[in-house]
């Protein structure tokens, strides 16, 4: 195991945080995370130097809206903004009649300056902050009719540990009234026309139309493309884009001899094979469950209580295996909004449409108790997944106030709203805790296996009595122990319109509105929409975003392919595409792969394929600018794995990666409220993909390294660095369990260090060490001898040092 260090006096080390430049290419230095190998220097206080260096990165947060994350947004405008509105903005904003305390809320300026009683916030944004102190009447009682739920107090909680994030003022204020139009000039509401030809300098460099547009950008500004990168390089980026998972060192050296032989054919051939592995489902699959906000819990209602969804991986399966067998992006969509208003083929075909609408059932709910607008929150979160994860459009604050940004009016809002509350959500029993959820039914399937409980299985989490501390005797389940049953979505026995909610408040209802769609997209064609008074509208509504002239749902998932392949989109703001979000940079770029998508029957492999083929991907991260800017194209962007990649390549190098597909979930059989429970997480060898990802409780190999925290839809992971990923990567049991195992294996194969370090470099980086690496490697291992118990603890820590470095860890 290596610790960290009480003190470092050698500063030859410090390489290690600066591998990489903001803009994410290579700066000349090691590749690995120890470029000297400097043997006067203990390897155990590199810890302490990773440590710092990731700890000059970290910057408290402050009530800004510098970057706001859509995340943060989303949070804002679904959980604080509809408070706000509905208890304080009458005495507490611009159009109070009489303002109290001198306190605006309705800005951000406002609520950094505060009222007479002071800043509503301390600089560490603590919980002895003055607002929360006043909504949990510890001094001054705001509101002051009565308490807020605490629900909403813990909301207020969390959004000021995350910073108070509140939309900025160089934005229109709230108090500003925008009327919306049916129409409007934004390049985003308009369908996307495929673009002509651009015009270029003579260049052989283009292969493709992609090439063509991205070099007429870099002639433009006088800069030219970088060269391609070497071969390994490229399968090692391709492997880890298209399948999450490194190469082997026996594929490297096939590709490197293709790709000098005939460089084209042999990409084509490589790309091929990864679309076709069963891997690539595994990988694409878990980009959309974060656009889905999947997880196996339904978080903290607000009471503390964390009801699991026994049944969620369905969904997990469904989606990995949708992207393996390239079902059209349209059809993939259709079926998860409306898929139990589809015909079927058989009863499996049936089972695969109903399981695929549990991605409206996924939300994590506030608590029912208390809680008079619980069904709206459900609502709330369905249109958000809806909007923000299919359109890239934020409707959210359109809850309660005409959209101060976009032209989407609280009659449009209640307009999507009447579909889903004519939709019926299933998640399940809820633990049995009628407080956090009331109970709904559950689809039951009828080609899945029946799969009981283990025999002798008894659950052990109980929920106690709250007067006498007994355990309360768990309720007998309406279907017989192995049923297979799905979360999802079905529509209500009665269907109906819903009334607007004033200032969203289910308790001002204003006019009825008839169910329909945002009037502000601008299609080629007619797009007059019909729904049946007798249905929810969900099928109408699925076909509406599926039309191949949406101005919206083509571009979206377009510019998130580009994202996951060149780690930032042509439009930066991948889930706002609304007038708040960015313009793209490459305006004509994206709308070709828009339309080329719908016109190749929507096939995400089709759209992939051609992107990695072009030379614009095939570009190396070496640039000769000065000051790199990404956003033109003219380099490979170098990047960090993430979460799920780094640990599946650990696995794959030690040798204990185990690749079969996971059997249903850890807590398939346990319907249970997990805050009573512990840690649920056990040990596992598959991939990333299939461990159980908990609200509040997430993959503990994972959670270092920006996982969401899956509450909301999420197109795009923040990527920072924090001060507790260098403790993990040094001190991490799973970290070290690898290291072990790599160490083990390795040792067992052969008895010379040369050929064990050559070994090592294969399986870490695909290539062997050059011969400085040797030495360095060889010279660590004879210092490390003095400092470490045994031979076996030598190597292990040579093998986590790979593991930890920069090369591993990154793109290329």
């Amino acid at each position: 195991m290596i610790r960290l260090a009480e003190s470092v006096a050698d500063n030859t080390l410090k390489p290690i945080c600066n591998a990489t430049t903001d803009a994410g290419t290579m700066k000349p230095l090691s590749r690995l995370s120890i470029p000297s190998w400097n043997p006067a220097v203990p390897f155990r206080f590199v810890s302490i130097i990773a440590f710092c260096c990731l700890l000059l990165d970290a910057t408290p947060q402050a009530i800004s809206n510098d970057k706001l994350s859509t995340e943060d947004l989303a949070f804002f405008e679904t959980k604080i903004r509809p408070v706000l509105a509905e208890h304080c903005y009458s005495c507490h904003s611009s159009d109070a009649d009489e303002l109290g305390g001198k306190l605006k809320l309705d800005s951000l300026d406002a609520i950094r300056q505060g009222g007479q009683s002071g800043p509503l916030f301390d600089d560490d944004h603590s919980p002895s902050s003055l607002l929360l102190k006043a909504i949990r009447y510890e001094d001054l009682q705001m509101p002051p009719d009565e308490p807020l739920s605490e629900t909403i107090v813990k909301d207020f909680t969390d959004w000021v540990q995350r910073g108070a994030p509140y939309p900025g003022n160089d934005h229109p204020k709230p108090t500003t009234v925008i009327k919306p139009t049916p129409q409007s000039n934004h390049w985003a509401f308009r369908s996307p026309q495929r673009p002509g030809s651009p015009n270029l300098h003579a260049s052989p460099w283009p292969s493709g139309n992609i090439d063509g547009f991205v070099l007429a950008q870099l002639q433009k500004r006088g800069r030219s493309p970088s060269p391609v990168a070497d071969s390994r390089s490229l399968i090692r980026r391709l492997s880890i884009d298209l399948i999450g998972l490194p190469p082997n060192y026996q594929d490297v050296l096939r590709f490197e001899q293709q790709h000098k032989q005939n460089p084209d054919h042999a990409m084509e051939q490589l790309v091929d094979r990864l679309l076709a592995s069963p891997y690539f489902g595994q990988r694409w699959g878990r980009h959309w469950l974060d656009v889905a906000r999947y997880a196996e819990s339904n978080g903290n209602d607000g009471l503390g209580r964390n009801s699991t969804f026994p049944h969620a991986w369905r969904y997990r399966d469904y989606v990995i295996d949708a992207f393996n067998r390239d079902l059209p992006y349209d059809e993939f969509l259709i079926e998860q909004i409306a898929g139990d208003l589809l015909p079927a083929e058989s009863d499996a075909d049936r089972d695969r449409k109903l399981v695929a609408t549990g991605f409206l059932a996924l939300t994590a709910k506030p608590a029912n108790a208390m809680n008079k607008n619980f069904a709206m929150d459900i609502v709330a979160d369905q249109i958000d997944v809806v909007t923000r994860g299919v359109m890239g459009l934020s409707v959210a604050c359109a809850r309660c106030h005409d959209h101060k940004f976009d032209p989407i009016s609280i009659d449009e809002y209640y307009a999507l709203a009447g579909i889903f509350t004519s939709t019926q959500t299933m998640w399940g029993t809820g633990a049995h805790e009628k407080l956090t959820a009331p109970p709904t039914d559950l689809h039951v399937l009828k080609a899945a296996a029946k799969v009981p409980p283990p025999e002798g299985f008894a659950e052990t989490v109980l929920v106690r009595e709250s007067n006498t501390g007994k355990p309360k005797p768990v309720p007998k389940s309406k279907w017989p122990l192995g049923t297979p049953l799905a979360m999802g979505v079905r529509d209500k026995a009665a269907t109906a319109d819903c009334k607007i909610h004033v200032k969203g408040d289910v308790g001002k209802l204003g006019a009825v509105v008839p169910r329909g769609f945002p009037a502000v997209l601008q299609f080629a064609t007619s797009s007059d929409v019909s729904i049946d008074e007798k249905q929810s509208g969900r099928l109408q509504l699925a076909h509406w975003l599926t039309r191949r002239d949406h101005p919206l749902t083509s571009r979206v998932m377009a510019n998130r392919v580009w994202h996951h392949l060149f780690g930032q989109g042509l439009v930066q703001t991948n889930d706002e595409f609304g007038q708040t979000g960015q313009t793209p940079t490459h305006p004509a770029l994206l709308d070709y792969l828009a339309t080329r998508f719908v016109e190749r029957g929507w096939s995400i492999k089709q759209l992939v394929r051609e992107i990695v083929l072009s030379r614009t991907y095939q570009q190396s991260c070496q640039t000769s600018m000065t000051e790199p800017d990404p956003s033109l194209l003219s380099f490979h962007r170098r990047r960090r794995l993430d979460a799920e990649s780094l640990r599946d390549a650990m696995l794959t190098a030690s040798g204990d990666l185990d690749l079969t597909q996971a059997d249903g979930s850890i807590i398939r059989h346990r319907d249970i409220l997990m805050n009573l429970a512990g840690n649920l997480h056990q040990p596992s060898h598959r991939r990333s993909v299939f461990l159980c990802y908990l609200r509040q409780s997430p993959p503990p190999e994972l959670s270092a390294f920006n996982l969401p925290d899956f509450s909301t839809s999420v197109a795009k992971r923040e990527t920072q660095t924090l001060p507790d990923q260098a403790l993990y990567l040094y001190n991490n049991p799973f970290v070290i369990q690898q290291s072990q195992s790599f160490a083990k294996s390795v040792l067992s194969q052969t008895t010379d260090s040369t050929a064990r370090i050559k070994l090592i470099w294969q399986r870490s980086y695909q290539r062997n060490p050059t011969s400085d690496e040797l030495a360095g490697a060889q010279s660590f291992l004879q210092t490390s001898q003095s400092e470490l118990e045994t031979s076996e603890l030598v190597w292990q820590s040579l093998c986590q040092a790979v593991l930890i470095s920069n090369e591993f860890r990154y793109i290329d």
